[in-house]
């Protein structure tokens, strides 16, 4: 049956060794999950359980792209973080089945409208203006799980202009890879397509237009972004 109008293309992560590309279902994100920056957000650290927000999969774009500066914002943050690709199905699952579910490791960018988000946050309203936004999630070429190994200390990192910003480490994560999985996968019937942003640590600033974002993560394909003038 055609269709009323032309339908969106799927969005896909290119895999490191790969033809084929990973399509991407959903993209579930832990807020959080670095105590150094829940500490600099103004929260305490809250180790009892992760808590989670979404972005639309339409909102995916590949690493050295240029994103214009979005509307609506004069706040507009970056966020490093570890993203896990979903190989397998899984739905309440522990952290053994959980771990097994992944497929692939990668790099990716929480783009974030700052001053909307905290403004939806003070007078308790969801964050889809301040996270949920055209061209915010940003991911390089994944790495397939067993080429990266464990998730252990490999260093995590961002500059803008070349200046560091955010500098720390993957065992600091509050919640590691199969405590989010195994959590998440209590309310949804997770599998393949479906991608978690782990959390970024402290250091989140903003950019503006010319600006170029680099990060990386030991191990994985590095990341880029340089922010455009709006549109």
């Amino acid at each position: 049956m055609s269709t009323l109008f032309p339908a969106p293309d799927v969005r896909t992560i290119s895999v490191r060794g790969e033809d084929a590309t990973y399509p991407i279902h959903r993209i579930f994100c832990v807020g959080r999950n670095y105590a150094a920056h829940a500490e600099e957000m103004g929260y305490e650290v809250d180790r009892e359980a992760p808590f989670f927000f979404t972005k639309a999969a339409l909102h995916a774009v590949p690493t050295g792209t240029t994103q214009p500066y979005p509307p609506g914002t004069e706040n507009y943050h970056f966020e490093m973080e570890l993203a896990v690709a979903l190989g397998a199905p899984i739905f309440r699952g522990d952290r053994e089945a959980a771990e097994a579910t992944v497929y692939a490791y990668g790099c990716a960018l929480d783009m974030t409208r700052r001053d909307l988000q905290v403004n939806s946050r003070n007078v308790k309203r969801p964050w889809d203006f301040g996270k949920d936004v055209e061209g915010s999630a940003v991911f390089s070429p994944m790495t397939k799980a067993g080429d990266f190994g464990a998730v252990a200390g490999q260093c995590i990192w961002l500059k803008v202009n070349g200046e560091t910003k955010q500098d720390s480490t993957l065992d600091l994560l509050i919640h590691d890879v199969p405590a989010v999985i195994s959590y998440l996968s209590g309310y949804y019937h997770l599998g393949p397509g479906d991608v978690i942003l782990t959390g970024t640590p402290e250091g989140v600033g903003p950019v503006v237009a010319g600006d170029r974002i680099k990060g990386g993560i030991d191990g994985l394909d590095p990341i880029s972004l340089t922010i455009g003038p709006a549109e």
